[in-house]
């Protein structure tokens, strides 16, 4: 028998480490969802083609495939609380490498950087998910997970529109710019300037990050111990091992191919636009059309779980959703496929929320393993955009997001209807 720990926090506690982990949520959203934009500017800075331009995302999100079971070790023995100060720190100095090799123009470099970003966050997000779906009742997870997503995509439909007005600013005429130069070198001094416009704002991100960690490790918040919080006796599957538990693994597929939608969405949105010709001023802001939607959806989601729907069911509806908005985008042409596309944002929104939940729920002392699994599923946001840019040099554009997209989401509709309950047969 496993050593009985802390259990969490009685209700009146929970506002207080609700606030501070949303704020945390909130730095999430603002670091991950610049990976759009991101996109646009080392297409420019570093003169790539779109496969080279998609290392983006992918050394981003691998981090989290490499790191989060690391993570999990870690957070064994600082703690959850100091661990969140440890993943600020890691992100502070991915922020400064990033910003510096940017400006130096070394593409290598710069992805270094965003690993290095990608692994503080992936200590970060291996801390707080489990903790803010035991905080209170697991039931009603989805609905805390859920408040964390509105701080997480309010900073990311933010992001863009910062990291455009600093950084991105008139894109389209540079571009004209760089390609007209009349001597190579006149071209290289443009495209230093543009690079090294990311310099400042990197350092800056990076010293309040640092702020950030250390009010994290000097603040109030309380201790989970996840194991004591998360009773695996209702489930039986206790002497197993982590293996015993199907509905994880099944899960840690799920949230595989969920991230990967949503990269799809969110991040791969104004590639998607340009491939109709749409103009860069544009297109740069495609990523926030993609967080708005998600915004809509978190707050319907607020609102409905778990007053009138189960997390589980919503989740399906969810999947639902996704399936008919692909197919209106592979119907439609332009802006109008475009929009289909950023209303994935509010069909993905509560998925995650319910995605994890269910997938640890009952794991008791393998709790920390297992939400280091399903951290490690955000690989899918390196994989499955890097198969998209793949496949359009081979065939159409819009069937090949298609074709990445659906099954994807029928996978999570069969996950909420009944995978989630697979080895989870209750003893009496």
């Amino acid at each position: 028998m496993a050593t009985t720990l802390a259990a969490a926090p009685s209700e009146r506690t929970h506002l207080g480490p609700m606030l501070v982990i949303g704020l945390l949520f909130f730095i999430f959203g603002f670091v991950t969802w610049l990976n759009g934009p991101l996109i646009t500017f080392v297409k420019l800075a570093f003169d790539l083609d779109d496969v080279n331009a998609f290392l983006v995302p992918m050394a981003f999100y691998l981090s989290y495939f490499f790191l989060a079971l690391p993570s999990s070790a870690v957070l064994r023995r600082t703690g959850m609380k100091k661990g969140m100060a440890l993943g600020l720190f890691v992100m502070a100095l991915g922020a400064v490498l990033f910003g510096q090799f940017a400006t130096m123009r070394l593409y290598p470099g710069a992805l270094t950087g965003l690993f290095v970003i990608g692994a503080g966050l992936s200590l970060l997000q291996t801390a707080s998910n489990p903790y803010i779906s035991i905080l209170g009742p697991i039931d009603s997870a989805a609905q805390r997970i859920a408040f964390m997503g509105i701080c997480n995509k309010l900073a990311g439909a933010i992001a863009p529109f910062v990291f455009g007005a600093l950084v991105l600013s008139g894109i389209g005429t540079f571009g004209q710019q760089v390609e007209s130069a009349p001597t190579p070198q006149a071209r290289e001094a443009l495209l230093n300037a543009f690079a090294g416009k990311v310099h400042l704002p990197y350092m800056v991100m990076a010293a309040l990050l640092v702020v950030l960690a250390i009010w994290i490790a000097r603040s109030s918040l309380p201790e989970i111990r996840p194991a004591g919080a998360n009773s695996e006796q209702a489930i039986g599957h206790s002497d197993g091992g982590i293996f015993s538990f199907p509905h994880l693994w099944l899960g840690v597929l799920c949230l595989f191919l969920y991230v990967g939608v949503e990269v799809m969405a969110g991040d791969a949105i104004g590639t998607y636009g340009q491939g109709f010709g749409l103009p860069p001023d544009a297109t740069k802001h495609f990523t926030s059309y993609t967080l708005v939607g998600m915004l809509a959806g978190y707050l319907a989601g607020l609102a409905l779980i778990p007053r009138f729907i189960t997390q589980q069911r919503y989740l399906a509806v969810s999947a639902v959703l996704g399936v008919a908005f692909a197919l209106g985008a592979w119907l439609t042409h332009g802006y109008l496929s475009v929009a289909f596309v950023a209303a994935l944002g509010f069909a993905n929104a509560m998925m995650w929320p319910a995605i994890f939940p269910l997938a640890i729920n009952g794991l008791g002392r393998h709790t920390e393993a297992g939400s280091a699994l399903l951290i490690m599923g955000i690989a899918g946001g390196a994989v499955v955009p890097q198969l998209f840019v793949h496949l359009k040099q081979h065939i159409d554009f819009q069937l090949a997001f298609t074709a990445l997209v659906v099954p994807c989401y029928l996978y999570i509709l069969y996950y909420g209807l009944a995978g989630h309950r697979v080895g989870q047969q209750r003893t009496s």
